[in-house]
């Protein structure tokens, strides 16, 4: 039979267990219940974009490259082509000139090629550089941030050196973003599974939880009078 003293103190310890984690808790509960409420596709912006089809060039008379090709890939900007070489630059297909940046007007082109026509464009905006918190982070800069009229706060990137479309952001996507830090507990860049916060929070949940069994095994009344027949 479990001292009293014990039970007091496993229920004590149980008690203040779960007020110091019931915040993480009921933030790990509602970050999982819109993770799996939600379309990922939403999420991640589907709906605002169009089908984009390859754009075909007539005559495409190109000029040789002059360098050791590892990578290679053809992109339209604003109806002109361009090789986009070795992950490094831009050059045009036709002329061989080398192209250091896309201008407003060829990426609004660009994003136009993916977004649907009812979004109409409110603002734009060059970044260079982002925290670690914003909704473009870990993607190419600089870029132009297209923003559109829209209830959702509809934001497109397309990146300027690259001169290609990165990602379209939302408000149910800055949600997403929200509650999945919230979930990872990666309070700095929100995309680290492996920080300490988590494994201490984790841990001591695993603690809360068994406290709990031990808690009820020892004071209930039907164990009780089993070890008395005992």
């Amino acid at each position: 039979m479990v001292k009293r003293k014990t039970a007091i103190a496993i229920r004590k310890a149980h008690r203040y267990l779960g007020l110091f984690l019931g915040v993480q808790f009921l933030f790990w509960t509602i970050s999982g219940l819109y993770f799996s409420w939600t379309n990922i596709d939403d999420i991640h912006g589907d709906h605002f974009k169009k089908e984009v089809k390859p754009t075909a060039f007539k005559q495409l008379n190109v000029v040789p490259i002059q360098e050791d090709i590892k990578r290679l890939e053809l992109r339209a900007i604003a109806g002109e082509p361009y090789y986009w070489v070795n992950d490094t630059r831009l050059i045009h297909a036709r002329t061989g000139i080398v192209k250091e940046e896309i201008s407003q007007e060829e990426a609004l082109a660009i994003a136009s090629q993916y977004m649907i026509e009812e979004l109409k464009v409110k603002a734009v905006k060059k970044i260079t550089t982002v925290d670690k918190h914003h909704e473009y982070r870990g993607r190419p800069l600089p870029a132009y941030q297209i923003a559109y009229e829209h209830p959702d706060n509809v934001t497109a990137y397309v990146s300027i050196k690259e001169g290609k479309f990165q990602r379209v952001r939302h408000r149910s996507w800055r949600w997403f973003d929200f509650l999945w830090m919230t979930h990872t507990m990666d309070y700095e860049g929100r995309d680290d599974f492996n920080t300490i916060t988590l494994r201490v929070f984790s841990f001591l949940g695993l603690i809360t939880v068994c406290s709990g069994f031990v808690l009820w095994f020892v004071s209930s009344p039907n164990i009780r009078k089993l070890k008395k027949k005992k």
